[in-house]
């Protein structure tokens, strides 16, 4: 079963579904990983019902850091914020289906810190609690 989620892995890495910077966006963050180098960005936009109705993500990094973006943006379309902000650490590793080193890990958790960041900064400014 790992070699199917490794092969899952190697394809968001290799043909990312995400990739890319939207502009406008309603939502950019980009933060890095000081252990790897691994570096993202994420921009998000909201329809008109407040629900996330386009995801981005750009940046370098390796295989996990990258296909986890991957993954973690796809999986955000249609949801609101506050599904995003509940989105927590057993969800990355769920969507990635493979156990992972302690710094494996942070590179694997990298967007879902970058996404939610951003999505918490937003709610600061417009007061969107």
């Amino acid at each position: 079963m790992d070699d199917l989620y490794r092969e899952l892995i190697i394809d968001h890495y290799k043909n990312p579904r995400m990739k890319g910077t939207l502009d406008p966006h309603d939502i950019s963050y980009e933060d890095d990983n000081p252990l790897c180098g691994d570096r993202l960005r994420i921009d998000v936009r909201l329809g008109a019902d407040s629900r996330i109705s386009e995801a981005a993500f750009s940046g370098q990094g390796c295989a996990i850091s990258l296909a986890s973006a991957d993954l973690l943006t796809e999986s955000i379309i249609g949801k609101s914020l506050e599904e995003v902000r509940a989105i927590g650490k057993d969800d990355i590793l769920e969507m990635l289906g493979i156990q992972l080193s302690p710094v494996r890990l942070k590179c694997a958790l990298l967007s879902l810190k970058v996404l939610k960041a951003g999505a918490y900064g937003l709610a600061e400014v417009h007061d969107l609690d």
